[in-house]
């Protein structure tokens, strides 16, 4: 949902610092985790289900070596070049035009080539695509409804907003997205991801915390794997964490246990942090199978961009909000460079394959603040073709020649 924040969150710039002066220091009660017990916070009855991005974590290195013990010669055959084969697939950010994505993976489907995934991992829109995609092919049609017949008044109700910068933390409620996941993300589908982690399969969604600055993986499969009423509801808030983006959303409070007591962490769009990731440092597939002594294998690493790289060139009228609206849409376009480059870094580090797919510069995108059926099927119908053609993925980032 990121890039929802381009009109609905900035059209308040040109009002915000007027509004801070009346403001003052008024703010939402909450309950916040005092800074020097930050790391040890943990959700209660569930130590083990998340890392912070940027160093390994032993929770989530135990658990990916268990992936090994677990996953099937069916899930993944030794291959004809004597490598068996582990597909990662990270789908990203993008808002409605989620819908690409979800017609690429259609049109994956029909194509016959798309694999049974070792890893799958997705921010904002990107996450509430990942279980369905992470499940496979019998769920296509369940993203194809969602990101087709979605209304914006499915995902949002907006706010007043002097009142929300004034009293309140977003511009918008997300009840009608809650209640949306409620009716997509139920307990047979948590007990399908549930089966699926305990076949050596993994699901991860990426947070921030804003408290701590720093990006949360959440080990989605181990949340589906405690079972209860209060996994669903983890899960379900995860992905809820995911697509809220700041301004435009409020943030999602997680409640979580530090030094004895329980407090509040404070979570919104993963893509504040990554438009797209693998592992964010957590732990490092290829050099884990190598210490396990496993069978020989290669990674190949699926990123589906749910957005452009490039626009046409426009002139930008001289107000506060076009320059704050160009900004921060020039800025979402080169984070997913960057982003591509690491992970292209990290596969030629661990000589893995690496393909990327974007969404054709010939295709007009939607407004993304608004949920429109009509246009979310046109995208939908593009990614179908595209990923049909067998022509879509690309080898190397941006600017690089094709390996």
């Amino acid at each position: 949902m990121a890039t929802m924040l381009t009109r609905a969150a900035v059209a308040c710039v040109a009002a915000l610092a007027t509004v801070l002066v009346l403001a003052g220091c008024s703010s939402l009660p909450r309950n916040p985790v005092p800074p020097e017990l930050a790391r040890e916070a943990t959700i209660p009855g569930m130590p083990d289900i998340r890392a912070q991005a940027g160093r390994p974590d032993p929770a989530m290195v135990q658990d990916y070596l268990r992936s090994m013990q677990q996953e099937s010669a069916g899930d993944f055959p030794l291959g004809a070049d004597g490598l068996v084969s582990h597909p990662h697939l990270a789908l990203s950010g993008g808002g409605v035009n989620g819908a690409f994505g979800a017609g690429f993976l259609k049109g994956w489907t029909a194509s016959g080539t798309r694999p049974v995934f070792k890893i799958v991992t997705g921010v904002s829109t990107g996450a509430l695509m990942a279980p369905f995609a992470f499940l496979g092919p019998q769920y296509d049609e369940a993203l194809q409804r969602f990101y087709t017949t979605t209304t914006t008044a499915d995902v949002f109700t907006e706010r007043s907003r002097m009142m929300a910068l004034m009293r309140g933390d977003a511009l918008a409620r997300t009840a009608p997205l809650a209640a949306l996941l409620e009716q997509y993300v139920d307990a047979p589908l948590l007990e399908e991801v549930a089966r699926a982690h305990r076949q050596g399969r993994r699901l991860y969604v990426g947070t921030v915390d804003l408290d701590t600055r720093s990006f949360t993986v959440w080990n989605m499969g181990r949340i589906a794997e405690y079972g209860g009423p209060q996994s669903l509801a983890l899960f379900r808030k995860v992905m809820l964490a995911s697509s809220s983006v700041p301004i435009a959303f409020p943030p999602v409070l997680f409640e979580v246990e530090a030094g004895g007591r329980r407090y509040d962490e404070m979570h919104v769009d993963g893509f504040v942090w990554a438009n797209v990731f693998l592992h964010a440092g957590i732990f490092e597939p290829a050099v884990l199978h190598r210490q396990a002594h496993a069978q020989p294998g290669r990674e190949d690493i699926y990123v589906i961009h749910n957005g452009q790289l490039s626009a046409p060139p426009a002139s930008t009228p001289r107000s506060l909000r076009a320059i704050a609206v160009r900004s921060i849409d020039i800025s979402g376009r080169a984070g997913i460079v960057g982003d591509l480059f690491r992970e292209y870094a990290y596969a030629r580090r661990h000589d893995a394959r690496f393909h990327w797919t974007t969404i054709g510069e010939g295709v007009a995108l939607p407004d993304l603040t608004a949920f429109r059926p009509s246009q979310m099927a046109v995208l939908y119908d593009a990614g179908y073709r595209a990923a049909l053609s067998g022509q879509a993925w690309r080898t190397s980032p941006p600017g690089l020649p094709a390996e």
